[in-house]
């Protein structure tokens, strides 16, 4: 337990300087350009806002409609990050990151759990849905490649599909398949 929390402490410090850095205030030695500049960009750009349709109280559910976990998702950091608090129906737990980094012109997410665990992905809101990348290692110590999908569903549901393959692509396995519905 003590480790995830300084994962996240960790995960939470860097979030604030690279978004500190993004967002600081123009000095009287700025140019014009600088000083007209939005002092809370994560708010004025539609790039940050791509992720906004997964912010919510949420009850999630398997393919098969039983209940799996719940998440909270919320805005953090002057809306600058969208951060996830997941609790599984087994009682496993985690946290996920998630930005829009200006100079890479991605999203990134980083994902840490009680149990020791972290996942670091990159991607982009493309075709209607957050198309997140990464690469993982197996318990057999083998190469992953992940793949991670947010599609926003009608009536405010969203999906979440989480997929591996140990064959650099050729098939996927399936270890997440999720819909989120908010709590009334």
């Amino acid at each position: 337990m003590r480790v995830v929390n300084l994962h996240i402490i960790a995960l939470a410090s860097l979030l604030s300087s690279s978004i500190a850095v993004t967002a600081q205030q123009p000095t009287s030695t700025t140019t014009t350009q600088t000083a007209s500049a939005p002092t809370q960009p994560c708010r004025a750009s539609a790039e940050y806002r791509q992720l906004d349709f997964w912010v919510g109280e949420w009850e999630v559910q398997g393919p098969k409609g039983k209940t799996v976990g719940a998440s909270s998702v919320q805005l953090i950091l002057s809306d600058c990050v969208v951060f996830e608090n997941w609790t599984g129906g087994s009682g496993y737990s985690g946290k996920s990151f998630n930005f829009y980094d200006a100079k890479a012109h991605k999203w990134k997410q980083f994902w840490v759990d009680d149990r020791g665990g972290s996942l670091e992905f990159t991607g982009e809101f493309k075709d209607g849905a957050m198309r997140y990348t990464g690469l993982s290692t197996a318990q057999d110590g083998k190469p992953v490649m992940d793949r991670l999908t947010f599609f926003p569903l009608a009536e405010g549901r969203v999906r979440q599909l989480w997929q591996q393959s140990a064959d650099e692509g050729r098939t996927w396995k399936t270890v997440f398949d999720g819909t989120y519905i908010k709590k009334k």
